[in-house]
């Protein structure tokens, strides 16, 4: 295979939303800017030093179906479901929560002041594997490791990179989730199977990235999705930059999708309402 280099499709720069009790946040997937990336459901950025901000967490609610990948970067926030798995997620950790079939649970803010900030992910599930039990992926910031290239520094959190792998397994969409620090002008590389779908999210900095007509600038919070081919490129600006990676391999399935629950069939999601409301989660 040609190591072509993938092309920045599209740009955006989310819409500002709320969620849980009033949680506010940027939603870089999942809108009208910018749909749904299959297998990527939604793609939510929090950050904020105004408690008023994040106070009100998110109280018991339910999922079926999909996948929750929690990535803090600053802050605390406790996690509970109904099944009796509780803990903490702070600055580095990461939790990738299966919620299959169904589970109630709450993320609440552990601290009442100070910066709170991170990226919350929805990845579907496959159909097969929509009613399989409910199951958490959890790693503290010292078990997730890096590597260190000419001026980078990547976290590993999904897939492989320089003989290395992250802890997470996502078979199902064979997923890549890097956390990449770039020093000023330096250059980050890495191959992706041409099968995958992927993008990057600028979250500090500025960078370039090979366009079709030449290199796209990337300011601010940016999502820049990425065309076919086959290595992702991303060069930091003259202060540096940090960004994320995500790629999987899309499901192709079709998606019935309301509120919490993400199936494959309108029936589907008529027994999730069904099965939530005669308390069988």
């Amino acid at each position: 295979m040609s190591a072509t280099v993938r092309k920045i499709l599209s740009l955006s720069h989310g819409e500002a939303t709320s969620d849980g009790d009033g949680v506010r946040m940027i939603r870089l997937v999942g809108s009208q800017a910018q749909p749904p990336l299959d297998p990527f459901l939604m793609l939510d950025f929090f950050g904020s030093e105004r408690a008023s901000d994040y106070l009100g967490g998110f109280p018991d609610h339910p999922h079926r179906g999909f996948e929750t990948v929690t990535y803090m970067l600053a802050g605390k926030m406790r996690h509970f479901d109904n099944h009796g798995h509780s803990g903490v997620i702070e600055a580095g950790d990461v939790q990738w929560m299966k919620a299959g079939r169904g589970l109630i649970h709450s993320e609440m803010p552990e601290q009442t002041e100070g910066l709170m900030r991170g990226f919350q992910l929805w990845i579907n599930l496959p159909q097969a594997e929509k009613m399989a039990a409910p199951a958490y992926q959890e790693f503290k910031a010292a078990q997730i490791p890096e590597v260190s290239r000419a001026g980078a520094t990547v976290k590993l959190i999904a897939g492989a990179a320089d003989g290395v792998e992250g802890p997470v397994r996502a078979p199902h969409v064979d997923a890549v989730y890097f956390d990449i620090a770039l020093a000023p002008g330096a250059v980050f590389a890495h191959d992706l199977p041409e099968t995958h779908q992927g993008f990057f999210v600028l979250y500090e900095g500025e960078a370039e990235a090979p366009g079709a007509r030449g290199p796209v600038a990337l300011r601010g919070l940016t999502l820049a999705t990425l065309g076919p081919g086959r290595t992702a490129r991303l060069t930091a600006g003259a202060n540096g930059a940090k960004a994320l990676l995500l790629a999987a391999r899309p499901l192709r399935e079709p998606v019935a999708w309301s509120g919490p629950f993400v199936m494959t069939t309108r029936e589907e999601l008529r027994q999730a309402y069904a099965d939530y409301q005669a308390g069988e989660f």
